[in-house]
C-alpha cells in the first residue's frame, strides 16, 4: 500500500481537493520523509497589489496542507487527519512574481497526534518566507467504533 500511496495517491492529494486545485497546488516530490508542493505565482493570489506579494493566508494554507501530506507520508497511507494546532512565523515577504514552494516533515508521531515542521520558500528552505510548527490529530479508533468510549457498559448503539 505504501508504494502505491506514495506514487499514485499522494500527488493527487497534493492538489486534488477543490480548494487546493483552485489555488494551483502541485506535487513537487518526495525526498525521504520530506514532501514538497508548489503554488505557481498568479495575480489573483496576491495580497498586496502595490507590491505583488502573495497573500499571507495563501502561505498559511500552503504550510498547513503540506503538513498534512507529511503526516500521510509518515503513516504510509491515507487516514483522516485534522489540524489541531498551527503556528506560522513569517520571516519576510515572498518575492513578487515567484512561485512558492513548501516542504514539510513529520518528526514525531504518537498514537493520535502527529507533529510537523514546514517551510515556505522560493529557492531554498535555508531562506524561508515562513516556517510552521503544527500538530495534527490522526484517526486512531483501535478498531472500535467512533464514540464507543462514550457508551455505558452494556449499552447498545
Amino acid at each position: 500500500m505504501a508504494d502505491t500511496f506514495l506514487t499514485d495517491l499522494l500527488p493527487q492529494l497534493a492538489g486534488g481537493a477543490a480548494h487546493t486545485h483552485a489555488l494551483g497546488f502541485a506535487f513537487e516530490g518526495l525526498e525521504g520523509d520530506r514532501v514538497r508542493i508548489r503554488v505557481p505565482y498568479r495575480a489573483d493570489l496576491v495580497g498586496d497589489p502595490e507590491t505583488g506579494v502573495l497573500a499571507g493566508g495563501l502561505v498559511t494554507t500552503l504550510l498547513d496542507h503540506v503538513g498534512g501530506l507529511a503526516v500521510w507520508v509518515a503513516l504510509g497511507g491515507f487516514k483522516p487527519v485534522a489540524t489541531l494546532d498551527l503556528r506560522v512565523d513569517y520571516m519576510r515577504a515572498a518575492e513578487a512574481g515567484r512561485d512558492l514552494i513548501a516542504e514539510a516533515r513529520c518528526y514525531q508521531m504518537t498514537r493520535s497526534i502527529a507533529f510537523v515542521r514546514a517551510w515556505a520558500f522560493e529557492d531554498s528552505p535555508d531562506n524561508p518566507v515562513a516556517a510552521s510548527q503544527a500538530a495534527y490529530v490522526v484517526e486512531n479508533t483501535g478498531g472500535r467504533p467512533v464514540g464507543a468510549n462514550l457508551r455505558g457498559k452494556g449499552a447498545t448503539a
